[in-house]
């Protein structure tokens, strides 16, 4: 029997004004043009992991986000991309950080998780592996835009040492509204399997070489066709001291919880605690969502083959 395919993307979370909700119309179009993307993958027959990798490619080439073209700047005024893919039928994953060359770092996580030789690579290496492979290069300046220096800028006036997630920062004190965030998409096709892709370009003036949960395979995205595909975005070090994909991956299996109920207990038994913020998106094998955060807001976007794609802020 066909399975149904099922979508779901974020575009990131935190606190996100609900009186702007006009300004509000270009962040759901980009989210639908990404999803739609992936829709198209999906309905001709393709594989889940085809679908998140365009997907997320879409979200990193779109300004809006925080990923790719539009990422933040960190502490030395440079960018600092992070992405991962993995395959819930094999459990292959491939995932890079810390590049500032490679267009979009997503296909580069693809291309490491088929090469097979490794699962994690960074820096100097993950770009020269990128070139092997033929991957589109830019220079640094292409990730750039005026309202992420503004950002930067803001955040250094307000505390040179400090450092912001994207949506943690509302319009105050002269501060531009930070309303994008950390990327990512999960999906099941119609062969039954599941696949998980996330990209970032982390926090606001973070520190050099610091690297979030988006690219640490068990912490910002996991995929298993036994249980669930999930992708996070939020305050990286909790989400990487909570395994906090792989946590609900693990309360699913072993403690026999369904999606929604692992999901909400990682957030408020794990994340929470930790003091950590954020949200994250899920399909399991079924094709049920979950879509949870502790913040005010998560950008998502979601379809069910056969109906209407939806999208959501708060």
């Amino acid at each position: 029997m066909k399975n149904q395919y099922v979508l779901v993307l974020h575009g990131g979370a935190g606190t996100i004004s609900p009186e702007e909700i006009e300004a509000e119309k270009a962040y759901r179009d980009g989210m639908m043009v990404a999803l739609n993307a992936g829709i198209a993958i999906l309905e001709r027959g393709g594989s889940a992991v085809d679908a998140v990798v365009e997907t997320v490619r879409q979200l990193e080439d779109c300004p809006l986000f925080n990923a790719g073209h539009g990422a933040v700047f960190n502490e030395d005024q440079r960018h600092e991309l992070d992405a991962a893919v993995m395959d819930g039928a094999t459990l292959r994953a491939g995932a890079i950080a810390s590049v500032d060359r490679i267009r979009n770092p997503v296909l580069t996580a693809r291309e490491v998780m088929d090469g097979g030789r490794s699962v994690f690579l960074s820096a100097d290496g993950a770009e020269r592996f990128a070139t092997e492979r033929g991957l589109e290069m830019v220079d640094p300046g292409y990730f750039s835009t005026p309202l992420r220096r503004l950002q930067l800028e803001a955040v250094r006036r307000h505390d040179l040492n400090s450092q912001m997630l994207d949506h943690a920062l509302a319009p105050r004190d002269g501060m531009p509204d930070g309303r994008f965030g950390t990327v990512g998409a999960v999906a099941l096709d119609r062969a039954g399997h599941l696949a998980a892709a996330t990209s970032t370009g982390g926090m606001t003036n973070k520190q050099a070489g610091r690297i979030g949960d988006a690219p640490v395979i068990g912490a910002g995205t996991y995929a298993n066709d036994s249980t669930c595909a999930i992708s996070a975005t939020g305050t990286g070090e909790h989400f990487i001291r909570a395994c906090a994909a792989h946590d609900i991956h693990a309360r699913m299996k072993y403690g026999n919880q369904p999606l929604g109920q692992a999901m909400a207990s990682t957030i408020s038994e794990t994340i929470t605690p930790l003091g950590g913020e954020g949200g994250l998106i899920g399909v399991d094998g079924h094709g049920n969502i979950a879509m949870q955060f502790n913040s005010v807001g998560m950008y998502r976007a979601w379809v069910y083959e056969g109906y209407q794609p939806e999208a959501a802020i708060f």
